[in-house]
């Protein structure tokens, strides 16, 4: 099981967090790039405003593939199967490598922002897929646990990503390795997301299909059977077997639903209702804005500015550990408490970060309270928000809805990334330190929200987690 979450995670949600992080360290020489491209294909210098528009239309193209992505995930995953789905989206991934490769030597900076665009797509659907394929073939009293390999592999490539795009050599196995950061590299490092994609095409084809999708979507007995036994051994794999029957004849021949007529069934509003809640809650909470302030927080606090990216490592690290963290925990502790907890402290650490902003320059400690404010916030954020959220949301629905409800939760995670993506400044220019408290109050109320409403899913099954929710949604006495 930990060795299909791997092969699945490599190419999934491991290319989101990894293509989210490389593009920051070569932000000079991508403007380099533009400056001398311009020049040579016009004759003229590159007026700065449209530098800018260029830049914002690469960084920003990246979401708007993964919107489309999300739009198409689910279909690709009923029609090819959650796994051909991930097999198939790795091609994506190598066709946008070799675009945004090639963009350098061949001086075409439009070859770069249709890379972007692709491998926008393939972070979409890996966004989307991943969480099904993990959320079907785990058994339910494991299933948080390595659903969370969402995270983990996630924050992973944020932080493979982040150290690839240092500009200095490492020590590695006794060999000093140069980084991919540095000027003449820098069509190695945008193409580097083939080499994820190559990985998972390697080894993922070793394990089977979905149980769930075979049996349900399929109606192949024999090859569930098959996948079962593999997934969970010879001896125990009735129980998950008994499960699923269950499922498909609750279900009685249902076909997947649409996104659409997710809106027009009563029967499972509140999921919907909660799923978006909580999507929009994750990406609205306040981490851009914390990323944002760490490195003047950081130089406050007397780091060098040489140092900081090696400082801002550490927050990379930090969300590892707190995906590894809550990966141990979540079967545990429940979803709730973990979820609820991450929200309540993140409303906390918010308003001590808003007053240590605020009184800076009046105490020589108050910018170490900051800092710490900087780590304690994305370790809760990791603990919490960042990892539960996408258990949740494969965990709330049945086989028949459970695709449409991963596109719907990924078209509105990546309608919230692109809309604080063009807000944000405006709402750091307008409020300043003072940001914060809208921040805390989202994370105030989506802590309610989630309090008053989701029950808990520990080691439950999928009916049982819809028989919970028939009571919000048909009232108690139904």
């Amino acid at each position: 099981l930990l060795l299909a979450v791997c092969a699945v995670g490599i190419g999934g949600t491991f290319q989101y967090g990894y293509n989210v992080s490389i593009i920051n360290a070569p932000t000079q020489h991508i403007h380099k790039f533009l400056n001398e491209t311009w020049s040579s294909r016009y004759e003229k210098e590159l007026n700065p405003d449209l530098l800018t528009f260029l830049w914002s239309v690469i960084a920003s193209i990246f979401s708007l593939g993964g919107l489309c992505g999300a739009l198409i995930g689910g279909s690709m995953a009923i029609r090819l199967g959650r796994k051909g789905a991930l097999l198939m989206n790795n091609v994506i991934a190598i066709l946008a490598s070799i675009l945004m490769g090639i963009s350098f030597p061949t001086g075409l900076f439009e070859l770069l922002i249709a890379g972007r665009f692709l491998i926008g797509i393939n972070s979409g659907i890996g966004f989307c897929v991943q969480p099904l394929y993990i959320g079907e073939f785990a058994p339910k009293h494991l299933r948080g646990g390595l659903a969370m390999g969402t995270s983990i592999f996630l924050t992973g490539g944020i932080l493979t990503g982040q150290i690839i795009g240092l500009r200095q050599e490492i020590l590695f196995f006794f060999f000093f390795v140069e980084l991919l950061g540095g000027e003449k590299h820098l069509p190695l490092l945008l193409s580097s997301s083939c080499v994820p994609a190559f990985v998972q095409l390697l080894f993922l084809p070793w394990f089977p299909e979905s149980p769930r999708y075979l049996l349900i979507d399929r109606g192949d007995e024999l090859s569930c059977v098959k996948a079962l036994k593999r997934f969970h051994g010879s001896s125990d794999y009735r129980r998950e077997m008994e499960d699923i029957q269950r499922e498909c004849f609750a279900l009685d021949g249902e076909k997947p639903k649409k996104p659409w007529q997710l809106f027009t069934d009563r029967g499972v509003r509140w999921q919907l209702i909660t799923i978006i809640v909580m999507t929009m809650g994750q990406q609205l909470s306040g981490i851009n804005a914390i990323y944002f302030y760490a490195t003047y927080v950081f130089e406050q606090a007397g780091i060098l500015a040489e140092k900081i990216p090696y400082v801002t490592l550490g927050t990379g690290v930090c969300e590892c550990l707190t995906a590894l963290s809550c990966g141990l925990l979540i079967d545990h502790v429940g979803r709730r408490c973990l979820i609820i907890g991450g929200y309540v402290l993140m409303t906390l650490w918010c308003t001590v970060l808003t007053f240590s902003l605020t009184y800076q320059e009046l105490y020589s400690w108050v910018p170490y309270m900051s800092m710490a404010c900087v780590f304690a916030f994305i370790l809760s954020f990791g603990l919490g928000p960042g990892g539960i959220t996408n258990t949740l949301t494969a965990e709330l629905f049945v086989q028949s809805s459970r695709p449409a409800a991963q596109m719907i939760a990924g078209t509105v995670s990546w309608i919230s990334f692109f809309t604080i993506g063009m807000l944000f400044p405006f709402i750091v220019n307008g409020l300043q330190q003072y940001c914060f408290v809208v921040f805390l109050l989202e994370c105030f109320f989506v802590a309610a929200f989630i309090f008053l409403i989701i029950p808990e899913t520990k080691n439950k099954s999928f009916l049982e987690i819809k028989k919970e929710f028939h009571k919000l949604n048909f009232g108690r006495n139904a």
